[in-house]
C-alpha cells in the first residue's frame, strides 16, 4: 500500500533510540572531559584495587561526599551568578555550634534542624547575599570578610571546645539508613533533585542565568538582580547548614574548626562540572560529575595508601586545572563570537555562528 504525499511518517525505534543517544551525548560537551575522566579513573582504581568497587566502599564514598556534594549544589548557584562564597566553611561550624546549643535546650531536633537550615541561609542572604546584591561590594571581598567574622563568631561562642551530640536527629540524618541506603545519600539524592528543578523548571533559575551572563542587560530586563542575588547567597548558606548538620551527625559532636578547603573544594567540582567562573553557563548536573570526580579520586589514593596531604596537593592541582579550563572556554566562546561578528560584517545575510547566538 502506498504511503499518501503529506502524510506524516513514525520514524523506526533504531532511529528514535539513536536521535536521544546522539542529543544526549551533545548535552555532555561542555563536562565530557570530566566525565571520561572519572569513567577512566574509576577503571583504573577498579582494576588496580580490590576494595574499590565493594558495595561497602561505595557507600563509604557517597557519604563522605555527602557533604562537599550539598555545599557544591548551593555553590553552583552562586558560580551561576557570577560570584563565589568562601564563607560555606565556616557557615557549616556555626551551624553546628547553634544546633549543639539549642539541642541541650530540650528543643525537638527536627525543629533544631529547621533553624539550623534558617540560620544558614540568613548567614548567606543577609551578610554575603545584600552586601554583594544591594551595595554591589566585592564578592570576594565580603565572602572573605564574612568567612573571617564566622570563624571568630564560632571560636567566641564555643570558647574553642567541642559539644558531644547525642539528639536522635544527629544519627537519623548521618548514620540511620532508609529501605537499607544511607540517609546521607536519600539526602544528596533530594537535593539535586530539588536545585535541579529550580535550575531548569522556575522563573527564578532564569534569572539565576541571565544575573551571570550579564547583570546590566538583566536589570535592564527587568530583573531585580538584589532580590535574585540575595535569594542565591540564602541557597548557599542553606546548603552549608545542612552539610554542617551532617557533619555533626557523623562526628557525634559539634567543633569549632572550620573547613577552610570546603569552599575551595566546592568550586573546583562546579568548574569541573562546565559551569563558568564568569556565570550564565553550567549546571548542577555537572556539579555532580565534579563532586563524584573529587571523592573518586581521594577515596581511590586513600585506598591505594596515599597520605592525606598528598591528596590535598592533587585537590589543589585539579582547581588549577579547571579555572585553566574554565578560561580555555570562555577564550573558545570569545572567539566564536568574535568570528561570528566578522562573517556578520562581511554577509549581514549570513547566519550568526553558534558562539553568537
Amino acid at each position: 500500500m502506498s504511503v499518501q504525499a503529506g502524510t506524516p511518517t513514525t520514524p523506526p525505534p533504531a532511529a528514535t533510540l539513536r536521535g536521544a543517544v546522539k542529543r544526549g551525548w551533545a548535552r555532555t560537551r561542555h563536562f565530557r572531559p570530566v566525565l571520561i575522566l572519572l569513567i577512566v579513573m574509576t577503571v583504573i582504581f577498579a582494576v588496580t584495587q580490590s576494595r574499590f568497587l565493594t558495595s561497602t566502599n561505595i557507600e563509604n564514598l557517597l557519604i563522605v561526599a555527602s557533604i562537599l556534594w550539598i555545599v557544591s549544589m548551593g555553590m553552583t548557584f552562586v558560580l551561576l551568578s557570577g560570584g563565589f562564597d568562601l564563607s560555606v566553611g565556616a557557615t557549616a561550624a556555626f551551624v553546628g555550634i547553634f544546633m549543639a546549643k539549642v539541642l541541650d535546650l530540650g528543643v525537638p531536633g527536627g525543629v533544631v534542624l529547621l533553624l539550623a537550615i534558617v540560620v544558614g541561609a540568613l548567614i548567606g542572604g543577609v551578610l554575603n547575599g545584600v552586601l554583594v546584591g544591594r551595595l554591589g561590594l566585592s564578592v570576594f571581598v565580603v565572602t572573605l570578610a564574612t568567612m573571617i567574622a564566622i570563624t571568630g563568631a564560632v571560636n567566641l561562642w564555643s570558647q574553642t571546645a567541642s559539644f558531644y551530640v547525642t539528639a536522635p536527629i544527629a544519627g537519623q540524618i548521618a548514620i540511620d539508613k532508609i529501605a537499607g541506603i544511607a540517609t546521607p545519600i536519600w539526602i544528596m539524592a533530594g537535593v539535586f533533585l530539588v536545585a535541579l528543578y529550580v535550575q531548569t523548571r522556575t522563573y527564578f533559575g532564569r534569572d539565576v542565568y541571565a544575573i551571570g551572563g550579564g547583570p546590566v542587560a538583566a536589570r535592564l530586563a527587568g530583573i531585580r538582580a538584589s532580590r535574585t542575588l540575595f535569594t542565591v547567597y540564602a541557597i548557599a548558606g542553606a546548603c552549608a547548614a545542612l552539610a554542617g548538620a551532617i557533619g555533626v551527625g557523623r562526628v557525634g559532636a559539634a567543633t569549632p574548626q572550620v573547613d577552610s578547603t570546603l569552599p575551595l573544594q566546592a568550586i573546583a567540582a562546579v568548574l569541573l562540572g562546565g559551569t563558568a567562573l564568569t556565570g550564565g553557563f553550567g549546571g548542577v548536573g555537572g556539579t555532580a560529575l565534579g563532586v563524584l570526580f573529587i571523592a573518586v579520586l581521594q577515596n581511590g589514593l586513600s585506598i591505594s595508601g596515599v597520605s592525606t596531604d598528598w591528596q590535598s596537593v592533587v585537590t589543589g592541582v585539579i582547581l588549577i586545572v579547571a579555572v585553566l579550563g574554565d578560561r580555555l572556554r570562555f577564550g573558545e566562546g570569545l572567539r566564536r563570537l568574535r568570528l561570528g561578528r566578522r562573517r556578520a560584517l562581511h554577509d549581514p545575510a549570513a547566519e550568526p555562528a553558534a558562539g553568537a547566538r
